[in-house]
């Protein structure tokens, strides 16, 4: 017999998952390889009933989604591309998370950032979500600690800017907290 004097925690994307808001049936699609993990709790809140897919661009990044799946026991459907390659399937997600933790978004060259955005705009349904996660600066004792390796990052006003400017309507700053940043744009048509 055990006893669990204990309970367990919300887990390490408890706040992502909040934020982003997936649910059962929903159609998720995932850029960016920065945190396989965040990537499996997204899919397994759509289900059985729904669709995962994530784009990654290096091969290792694919296998470790793939390794963090199986161990998590969800489907994701991963595909190895630099960006979007879904050719003339349009309008066929309900939410999009692009994961930008590693700094995915800053590091491209602005007219790739542009294809991307676009492809990811096409991509999602009308009244669909495009959500980016980004790390936030350390502040304080965290910066003296870990400051030499800051990630690139585009910020909340470069995000903001870069999402409106490829016809993302609102957006918005849905949170910044924990170390992490928040962005949510909506295709509205």
């Amino acid at each position: 017999m055990r006893f669990f004097f204990f309970r367990r925690g919300p887990g390490p994307h408890a706040l992502a998952l909040a934020m982003v808001g997936v649910k059962m049936g929903e159609r998720f699609l995932a850029l960016g390889s920065g945190t396989p993990g965040m990537i499996a709790a997204f899919a397994g809140k759509v289900g059985l009933t729904g669709r995962a897919a994530a784009i990654v661009a290096p091969e290792d990044a694919a296998t470790a989604l793939r390794d963090r799946a199986a161990r998590e026991g969800v489907l994701v459907d991963v595909e190895v591309q630099p960006r979007p390659p879904f050719g003339a399937v349009g309008a066929s997600f309900d939410v999009a998370v692009i994961d930008s933790t590693d700094g995915y978004l800053a590091s491209l060259a602005p007219e790739v950032r542009v294809g991307v955005l676009r492809d990811l705009r096409r991509l999602l349904r009308p009244g669909g979500r495009a959500i980016v996660v980004e790390r936030t600066p350390h502040g304080g004792l965290g910066k003296l600690v870990g400051g030499a390796g800051e990630r690139q990052r585009l910020g909340s006003e470069g995000t903001v800017e870069a999402l409106s400017a490829e016809g993302f309507r609102p957006v918005r700053v849905i949170a910044e907290r924990d170390g992490y940043l928040f962005v949510e744009g909506l295709r509205t048509t």
